[in-house]
């Protein structure tokens, strides 16, 4: 019987304040836990269509990302199956919710869809702080995010162990919380929504 492979992966932007949920918490998991060799854990970023051959590859894949539900902000859902494509497309936020919507919908026509989705979501608080990081509300909701994601895959039949390796990064170490958040420049410092010297200014030609 052939061992199947599973796919998590974080989507989003880091550099959006809360849309960066997806990649935090998919660096988490890959950080605190030792994950047998039919697991990837992937940093989608934005990626689009550069992620069909990972869905393909996969038999099982799980999303994380940040999803406007409509919902109260910080509330965590989760979706599975026919319902995750439908959550992407309903209203999106990001072109990268775009690009993986049609992701799915290729990998549907080929005929190429995982045995099962899974989609763990949360509703932003913030998505116009550039250069910001993760709300309070948002960060707080990592930890039962992390442990929704532990479920799914033990449904799946993965055995999870603690990760002793404190080395072991998904991404480059200058990408990771603490430090992006202990490094980036202030508000005051860095304009979030944009530089005056290069923004149009009414009545100038």
């Amino acid at each position: 019987m052939t061992t199947p492979r599973i796919v998590v992966m974080g989507l989003g932007n880091i550099l959006w304040a809360d849309e960066g949920f997806g990649v935090r918490t998919a660096e988490a998991l890959y950080a605190g836990y030792q994950l047998p060799d039919n697991v990837e854990v992937i940093d989608g970023g934005t990626q689009g269509l550069l992620l069909l051959p990972y869905v393909e590859a996969a038999d099982y894949l799980l999303l994380l990302d940040a999803i406007d539900f409509g919902l109260p902000p910080a509330t965590l859902r989760v979706f599975h199956d026919e319902a995750v494509p439908a959550y992407l497309s309903a209203k999106k936020m990001s072109l990268h919710q775009t690009g993986f919507s049609e992701v799915l919908a290729l990998a549907d026509l080929k005929d190429a869809m995982p045995r099962a989705i899974t989609l763990i979501g949360v509703q932003p608080v913030d998505l116009e702080d550039y250069g910001g990081s993760l709300t309070a509300p948002v960060r707080a909701q990592m930890a039962p995010a992390l442990e929704l994601a532990c479920d799914t895959l033990r449904q799946w039949g993965v055995s999870l162990s603690p990760r002793h390796d404190s080395s072991a990064l998904l991404n480059d170490a200058s990408l990771q919380l603490s430090r992006y958040e202990a490094e980036r420049p202030s508000a005051a410092a860095a304009c979030r929504i944009g530089d005056a010297r290069v923004l149009f200014e009414g009545g100038r030609d």
